[in-house]
């Protein structure tokens, strides 16, 4: 994900939103202007957090010291005391917001969480158990968003915040199989042991991106799973007020889009990923007006 400038017409919001459906969406004119302060900070809060533990050419040590800093300037902001200078451009606007909007700081620390969890499994190369687990570190790396931004707007009952966690984490799980044939080679092993096992696909299989008949199987397997619980969490469309319910349907139809593609490409990524194209836009569209 990659912030972006606020498209200038419904094209390039389907676009972005799809583009960054990953996580979260950005703020867009679909956004009411007096949210779009926040959301741009939760978003760049984010942004960087994910860069500390992902990008550019560090080590692992580097990485986790980074977030350590990161996570001691969020806690300064939380108290009410100044934070460091290393991260001007995040940790001011984010005190405003925190302040005007009483943003609910511990999703703020679950992201941390899952930062530094995912150096950790990258370091030692190291996989999730199964399902509950993997799906508990989705509970911390995407669930908040979507908790930060209802709480944004007003929508606080149990049973949408529930859809909400299940649109997140299935959009980071569409986002795992969409991207096997870039996490793998760089460590990152979130396809479940359980099911790799079942399935008879080894560790030197996916290292090799062998798109064997049992790894198609295996993918398909999650890529089914993935689909069931985005639609178990789609009637959130409906509760989300204005725009952004709109918006939100552009982000469901973008995840489950990919899907098709996975599909299309006969679950294939091993070898490749999918990608949403502006041809996509008319299709997302019509399918967003018909929920």
């Amino acid at each position: 994900m990659r912030p972006v400038n606020a498209p200038s017409s419904t094209q390039n919001a389907t676009r972005q939103s799809v583009e960054h459906y990953e996580n979260f969406p950005v703020a867009s004119w679909l956004c009411p202007p007096r949210l779009r302060p926040p959301i741009a900070a939760i978003y760049h809060f984010a942004r960087t957090a994910d860069d500390l533990a992902d990008e550019g050419d560090v080590t692992f040590a580097q990485r986790l010291d980074d977030l350590a800093a990161y996570r001691a300037d969020l806690a300064a902001i939380v108290a009410g005391r100044a934070p460091s200078t290393r991260w001007p451009q995040v940790f001011g606007p984010l005190a405003r917001e925190m302040t005007a909007f009483s943003l609910p700081h511990q999703l703020l620390a679950d992201l941390l969480d899952a930062f530094t969890q995912d150096v950790h499994k990258t370091q030692n190369r190291q996989g999730y158990a199964d399902r509950t687990e993997l799906l508990a570190y989705c509970q911390r790396s995407a669930a908040p968003i979507g908790r930060l931004l209802l709480h944004l707007y007003g929508v606080a009952d149990g049973r949408s915040l529930q859809q909400s966690d299940a649109i997140c984490n299935a959009l980071q799980l569409i986002n795992f199989w969409q991207d096997l044939s870039l996490d793998l080679p760089r460590g990152r092993y979130y396809l479940p042991a359980d099911a790799r096992l079942r399935h008879g696909v080894s560790d030197a299989t996916l290292l090799a991106r062998e798109q064997t008949p049992e790894a198609t199987r295996l993918i398909a397997e999650q890529v089914a799973w993935a689909r069931e619980l985005m639609q178990s969490g789609t009637p959130l469309v409906h509760a989300v007020p204005g725009r952004a319910g709109w918006e939100l349907r552009l982000v469901v139809q973008g995840g489950l889009r990919i899907l098709d593609k996975i599909e299309a490409m006969h679950f294939a990524t091993l070898r490749a990923r999918p990608r949403i194209g502006a041809w996509d836009a008319p299709l997302m569209l019509a399918r967003a007006f018909a929920m």
